[in-house]
C-alpha cells in the first residue's frame, strides 16, 4: 500500500528544504524515523514505512510505502501529512 501526495507551494527552495528538515526532525523524534538527504530528496524510513519527500520548485512530493501492519492507518497517515503540508507550505 502506498501514499502519494503532490502539494503546491510558493516558498523559496531553501526555505522549503528547511521546512522539510523540520518535519523530518519531528518525525524522527515522534516515530523513531531515520532520514537522509540526497540532493533535494529527503529519504525516510522506520519499521513498516519507507519513502521520500522531494522538494522541487513550486511543489512538494511525498511518496511512501506502508508495510502490511500500517495499511489500516493509511487514511490517518495521509491526513497527518496533508495537515503538516497545509500548516507549513500554504
Amino acid at each position: 500500500m502506498s501514499i502519494s501526495i503532490r502539494y503546491p507551494h510558493s516558498k523559496p527552495q531553501e526555505e522549503a528544504r528547511k521546512l522539510a528538515e523540520k518535519v523530518a526532525d519531528e518525525m524522527s523524534r515522534e516515530f523513531s524515523m531515520t532520514y537522509r538527504w540526497e540532493g533535494d530528496v529527503l529519504h525516510f524510513e522506520r519499521s513498516g514505512v519507507t519513502g521520500q519527500l522531494s522538494v522541487v520548485p513550486g511543489e512538494v512530493l511525498v511518496e511512501a510505502k506502508l508495510g502490511f501492519l500500517l495499511t489500516a492507518l493509511k487514511p490517518r497517515i495521509e491526513s497527518e501529512v496533508r495537515k503538516f503540508l497545509n500548516e507549513n507550505f500554504a
